[in-house]
């Protein structure tokens, strides 16, 4: 199903949850880019893996909604990607950010013990309370 109309517009109820409450380049990178996949491939999970790959190259997901990065590039190596990429990914953490972008992002989360942690650990903390808000927008 496209994610776009006829004119290149965003059909936001054909969106995940939560990019119908991210900003406008969000959707829009995330749809166009999912279009264009599934015409270049036949195989539906490749394509949302190519979509999520290019949105992660400008957004990171923070909560329950992806918000604009503040140094554009992949999140993690698979959205680094290559055609055959299955790396782990970091569920839109920006794992390539700084420590202390990361701590800063736990902060607003309100992580507990986040100041004992290390970098992977704060991206495993974060990709787990997204996962959570995420869950409770959904009404999980």
């Amino acid at each position: 199903m496209p994610k776009t109309d006829k004119n290149g517009n965003v059909i936001k109820d054909e969106l995940p949850s939560t990019l119908q409450r991210s900003d406008k380049k969000a959707q829009e990178t995330f749809a166009k880019a999912l279009d264009s996949a599934e015409e270049e491939y036949d195989d539906e999970q490749r394509a949302h893996q190519v979509a999520y790959a290019a949105l992660k190259h400008t957004h990171e997901k923070v909560g329950d909604h992806w918000q604009p990065k503040d140094k554009k590039g992949p999140s993690d190596e698979q959205a680094k990607g290559g055609r055959d990429t299955s790396k782990d990914t970091a569920g839109g953490v920006d794992k390539n950010a700084s420590k202390e972008h990361l701590y800063d992002l736990a902060q607003k989360m309100d992580i507990p013990e986040r100041s004992k942690m290390s970098k992977d650990e704060l991206v495993d903390a974060l990709q787990k309370a997204n996962d959570k808000k995420t869950r409770e927008s959904r009404g999980d």
